[in-house]
């Protein structure tokens, strides 16, 4: 099994379900006893989060890529950044190691094209929700029609992510308003709706929505968990 590199901490509670999902798989195709060869970066989130906030995406372009080079150095096979938004500087990452880098928005998509899905609905960071690098490269690449919320529930999802989820605080409160917005998108006719902030899946589950609701971390994780496994070079 290959070794997998992590660049987590975006935030450190969804890195930690990387990192248990990982074992999980492992162990159960693998065998109780066995877990999962890991190298994982763990970022301070707030010096992300305010070039985030700044966009000033060549500054984490700078700080992902010289992580993922040392994740390199000490072994990695193949490198997963651990978060939605972050696959905006994905290709810099990956023209800065000479490993796969595994798409978190490529894996999204090759299962929505399994499940059958034609158009889906799309909620994480205003980033996400807003960028080409999501929705586009789910156009281009897996033929996808990609709905995203109003600009009133866009502001809503991401103030939860950054104010609430990211701090590891998940209310009722805004669980129930984020299955309303789930619920305009699918009005709206969206087959199915992408979870597009790993920290969504902490709050919501498959019973919060009458479409299926795709858990990003679970499919990225299974990706790199089969390219790991896979007799390929």
């Amino acid at each position: 099994m290959r070794t997998i590199g992590l660049l987590g901490g975006v935030s450190w509670e969804s890195t930690a379900v990387y990192y248990r999902t990982l074992n999980e798989l492992t162990k159960q195709r693998l065998g109780e006893t066995h877990s999962c060869p890991l190298l994982l970066y763990s970022f301070d989130f707030e010096p992300l989060r305010q070039f985030s906030f700044a966009e000033n995406w060549a500054g984490i372009s700078a700080l992902m890529c010289e992580q993922a080079r040392r994740l390199e150095a000490a072994g990695a096979d193949c490198m997963l950044i651990c978060a939605n938004t972050m696959h905006r500087i994905a290709e810099d990452v990956q023209a800065g190691i000479g490993i796969p880098l595994i798409s978190l928005v490529d894996a999204v998509g090759a299962e929505a094209k399994r499940l059958g899905l034609r158009r889906v609905g799309l909620l994480g960071t205003k980033y996400t929700m807003q960028g080409e690098f999501y929705a586009g490269r789910l156009v281009s690449h897996s033929g996808l029609e990609v709905l995203v919320p109003n600009l009133q529930d866009q502001a809503f999802v991401n103030s939860s992510i950054y104010d609430e989820l990211t701090l590891g605080q998940f209310t009722e409160s805004t669980r129930s308003t984020t299955r309303e917005i789930i619920g305009r998108l699918v009005e709206r006719g969206a087959e199915g709706v992408i979870l597009g902030c790993t920290e969504l899946p902490m709050l919501l589950s498959a019973g919060d929505a009458d479409v299926p609701l795709l858990d990003t971390t679970q499919i990225h994780c299974q990706a790199a968990f089969e390219f790991s496994t896979s007799d390929t070079p």
